[in-house]
């Protein structure tokens, strides 16, 4: 099979790019879908060839291995599940490397992105680390966001590329900045979640359903952002005085809530994090202090 990018058919007035996606799970499908509608040239590589099929069908290249996916366009979008797995497809692709762009938007830690990064240059090619900031129902819509880190001159050359899939949120020279803006959204998006689950378990098993519980917890969801903004400034100068909040206070309600959790007969491990989280930032003496002085403690300082 040709390894050289076929055209699809254009809209009137697109202008013809080129592009490689490797890996089409969900996310990297999406990519390269929107690369197609948006008159790219697209060449495609994923272990489980039969998952190009759709894409192929529209016009995009399957390529037979990824040195080839990699030799066909300059600027190689890696969508892989981590860097384990950039590592494998980048060696096997070693010798096409040099004077190439990968646009690597896998996740992992800013540290991996950071060895990557050292590891491309070495064998001439850069990259752009990135922490998309979309479900695949995201991509291909300018509101969505891709945190980018890495050079500066790669991120300006090929910005218009990079928004072909969403809006692009340059954070920086070091390759591992993306990533840890990627990581640290994550961090506060999957407690979060995770909250909303167990809250919602607690209230089925009182027998009030999802549905019903919904607007309050969307109401508890909306009013965060105030609280964040009043904290943001006070954490940035270190101002923990417990004037609008203490911690001994959150510990007694945090206790509260487990209490009722496990009356509800559901699993209280979650709330029993918290109740330990506070105890502990109240035995290092801070009961008088802002829940916000917990940050010391997660700090280890």
């Amino acid at each position: 099979m040709s390894v050289s990018p076929v055209p699809a058919s254009r809209q009137p007035g697109t202008v013809e790019r080129s592009v490689t996606v490797i890996g089409l799970g969900p996310m990297g499908q999406a990519m390269a879908g929107a690369y197609l509608d948006a008159g790219h040239a697209v060449t495609l590589w994923n272990r489980t060839a039969a998952r190009a099929d759709e894409l192929v069908a529209r016009g995009a290249v399957l390529a037979p291995d990824a040195r080839a996916a990699v030799a066909a366009n300059e600027v190689v979008v890696l969508s892989l599940t981590d860097y384990d797995a950039v590592f494998a497809v980048l060696a096997a692709a070693e010798g096409a490397l040099a004077g190439k762009v990968i646009v690597n938007l896998s996740s992992d830690t800013p540290a991996r992105a950071r060895e990557a990064a050292r590891w491309l240059a070495a064998r001439g090619a850069g990259q752009l680390t990135g922490g998309v900031q979309s479900p695949p129902s995201g991509i291909g819509r300018a509101e969505s966001s891709t945190f980018y880190s890495g050079p500066a001159e790669l991120f300006r050359r090929h910005r218009e590329t990079l928004e072909v899939l969403t809006g692009a949120d340059y954070r920086g020279d070091d390759p591992g900045l993306a990533q840890l803006y990627y990581q640290i959204q994550m961090d506060l998006f999957w407690t979060s979640l995770l909250g909303y689950l167990h809250a919602t378990a607690v209230a089925e098993a009182h027998g009030i359903s999802a549905e019903e519980f919904l607007p309050y917890a969307s109401s508890t969801a909306a009013s965060m952002p105030d609280f964040l903004a009043f904290y943001a400034p006070r954490i940035a100068t270190g101002f923990h005085e417990g004037d609008v909040d203490r911690l001994a206070m959150g510990l007694a309600s945090a206790e509260h809530v487990l209490h009722t959790v496990e009356a509800a007969g559901v699993d209280g491990s979650l709330p029993a994090l918290l109740v330990e989280t506070f105890r502990r930032g109240v035995e290092a003496g801070h009961g008088e202090s802002s829940a916000t002085s917990l940050i010391g403690l997660f700090k280890g300082v």
